[in-house]
């Protein structure tokens, strides 16, 4: 029997938002459900009836009632939901307005500032009213290539105030790759900055942001916020302003909420764009407002008067979903550079100083941590937290008892899955269930998610992919640039053709004993040695007990009729790959996964690449080696690292196992 790492207290359970959704529901639907499992499974059965309810006990605002919660669940994709009604989606994340601080931005130079949801609502309002005056309509595209700060969720709110559909990225993107994504959308307006600070040094951008400006023809105005210098020179910008004279001096403005369709879009979001140019997903208002919300409240438990921090960027997903705290009415802190700067220490204190109760984080995070030796909870204060969320990339076992040993004991951590084409979660937390090591604690409520074979039939205990069997209202309205919705299809409809599921592309084990679901990483790179299939997680989990090993990457390679595998190490300072540590690497995979699981050939690498996103790309680095072209090497954070991969592919097709 598997012991939990964590199980909540009865105190916990009882001021969980969850058992008052369990509460709310018996009352509403005359039923007696006493657990989380009772729960998911009425979400499941009866997908109308809980998103319903899931709308009124969020308390969305709408000015016209919704007729019908969803038209066809057989029509997958198609669904329409929530059809009739009207709402803003800005103005469900500004139902607050009062002095508690909505933003507290921090950054890796020490700065620190603060808005108010008073403050907050005034400048939205001016900034709305700018954008109104210069011809800014719903359906019009409103775009970011900015740092993460104040200013860029001020500007998604006033965008998505006027019904403006809004799509950003990071100002650490190169030029071509923020042009990669935003240039396919035809923007009226840009907001970029004059640079960010990473790693202690000044990125200076005004070249890239001209670059893209130039580029994109369809701009009517660039406002460039000044970040780290005071007047930056913004001549060589087309249609640029500084933002400060773009903001209107009008006080006490009202923001004039656009009301729209419960599907209109507010949203594009982007692939990760490593097998070819990003594709623009559009995520509708409702949608992803009422699943942001189920999960915010319900599987985060997120509270009015939580402080809560993402380290995350306005390239990924959970900066959106971050922002939807707005609407709790919680306190976001907004972190800027590189979050183990000037030491791994530097996000610890920022929880101390901040109070924060709920701190998100990409598994890469807590393994860097993990591999230094890292005690954050005896050299911090950690109080304040109740809750670490962790996504990004599946988590070892591990790694969650690293957590509890070293960070805090006493708190929930909720790993959670899901995916930028939901802008939201598959898998997530629940308060009022224990923790189990390597485990995601359930399905979401509502997603209908199961683990298929390859024939398509539902497997337990044993790996398969993620699929889900059932609608959801944040799942994507098309593709921009898709008319017939061919690519929309064939990303998630085809792989089973006799199914009407949607196949995520996720390797997982649903457990029978806990219920809880073990992510193994990304189906399309699944290797198979003689046919067996095999998650690259379950290489990297083992190797992370080894102290000589940073990272790892391992690929399969097309090999004499077959396939074998290639495990690349990142290399601890100090540690040489001597035949020594490579056995060492096969006993401890032959011991604590299967013969199969050893690699046939180990080498040493520099670096390891990854996505935008924080995940690893062991697509782009088996392209390589099976002679195929990487097409998209600006979707990655560290595209040089592929440089080393490019060089010894030809020396792997004649190296000999």
């Amino acid at each position: 029997m598997k012991e939990p790492l964590w199980v909540p207290s009865e105190e916990r359970k009882r001021q969980a938002n969850m058992t008052r959704f369990i509460e709310y529901v018996n009352a509403r639907h005359n039923r007696n459900f006493q657990t989380y499992w009772d729960l998911y499974q009425w979400s499941v059965e009866n997908i109308p009836d809980f998103w319903a309810t899931v709308w009124d006990f969020v308390g969305i605002i709408a000015s016209r009632p919704y007729a019908q919660v969803v038209d066809d669940l057989t029509r997958f994709p198609g669904a329409r939901w929530f059809i009739g009604a009207e709402l803003n989606f800005a103005e469900n994340l500004l139902r607050h307005r009062d002095d508690r601080l909505a933003f507290v931005f921090r950054n890796e130079q020490g700065q620190r500032q603060t808005m108010t949801y008073a403050e907050l609502y005034d400048t939205v309002a001016r900034l709305a009213a700018s954008m109104r005056r210069i011809g800014v309509r719903p359906g019009d595209r409103v775009v970011a290539y900015m740092p993460n700060r104040i200013e860029t969720a001020v500007a998604m709110l006033a965008a998505t105030s006027l019904g403006a559909v809004w799509a950003s990225v990071g100002l650490d993107l190169s030029a071509p790759a923020a042009l990669d994504r935003l240039g396919q959308l035809g923007p009226k307006v840009l907001f970029t900055a004059d640079g960010y600070f990473y790693k202690g040094k000044r990125f200076l951008t005004l070249e890239n942001a001209a670059e893209v400006a130039k580029n994109i023809p369809s701009l009517e105005k660039v406002v460039v916020v000044p970040y780290v210098t005071e007047a930056p020179d913004i001549s060589a910008i087309p249609h640029a302003v500084r933002w400060e004279e773009f903001l209107t001096r009008e006080r006490g403005l009202s923001i004039s909420f656009e009301q729209l369709p419960f599907e209109h879009p507010v949203y594009i979001m982007f692939s990760s764009g490593t097998t070819g140019k990003p594709k623009c997903m559009v995520q509708s208002a409702g949608g992803v407002l009422i699943s942001q919300l189920r999960e915010l409240i319900l599987h985060t438990d997120l509270k009015r008067e939580d402080v809560i921090t993402y380290i995350t960027s306005p390239s990924w997903m959970m900066w959106n979903w971050l922002l939807s705290s707005l609407a709790v009415g919680a306190t976001i802190v907004l972190y800027d550079g590189n979050p183990n700067h000037p030491d791994p220490y530097a996000m610890w204190r920022i929880v101390e100083e901040e109070r924060i109760t709920i701190f998100g984080c990409s598994a890469s995070y807590i393994n860097a941590l993990r591999n230094q030796g890292i005690s954050p909870g005896k050299a911090c204060d950690l109080s304040s937290l109740r809750e670490i969320s962790q996504t990004g990339s599946p988590l070892s076992a591990e790694g969650f008892e690293y957590v509890y040993r070293e960070i805090k004991g006493d708190l929930h951590f909720n790993s959670i899955s899901g995916g930028t084409d939901i802008n939201g979660c598959f898998a997530a937390g629940s308060p009022i269930l224990p923790v189990y090591a390597g485990e995601v604690q359930a399905p979401a409520l509502g997603m209908k998610i199961k683990a298929y074979d390859e024939n398509g039939d539902p497997i337990y205990d044993q790996p398969g992919e993620l699929v889900c069997e059932a609608p959801s209202p944040s799942m994507p309205l098309y593709f921009w640039n898709d008319p017939d919705g061919r690519k929309y299809r064939e990303a998630y409809f085809e792989f089973y053709p006799n199914r009407n599921v949607w196949r995520h592309g996720d390797y997982i084990i649903m457990h029978s004993d806990t219920g809880g679901i073990t992510f193994l990483g990304r189906s399309d790179a699944v290797l198979k040695p003689s046919g067996v299939r095999i998650g690259t997680a379950e290489i990297y989990r083992p190797l992370e007990s080894l102290p000589e090993i940073a990272d790892a990457l391992a690929v399969g390679q097309n090999w004499k009729g077959d396939q074998r595998i290639v495990l690349f190490v990142k290399l601890a300072p100090g540690y040489a790959l001597t035949e020594e540590l490579k056995e060492k690497i096969r006993r401890t995979l032959r011991e604590q996964a299967s013969p199969r699981h050893v690699p046939a050939i180990i080498l040493e690498a520099p670096d390891i690449p990854y996505t935008l996103n924080l995940k690893k790309v062991e697509t782009a680095v088996a392209n390589i080696l099976n002679g195929r072209p990487v097409v998209n090497r600006d979707a990655l954070m560290n595209p040089e690292s592929l440089d080393f991969y490019q060089r010894i592919a030809s020396m792997l097709q004649r190296m000999e196992d």
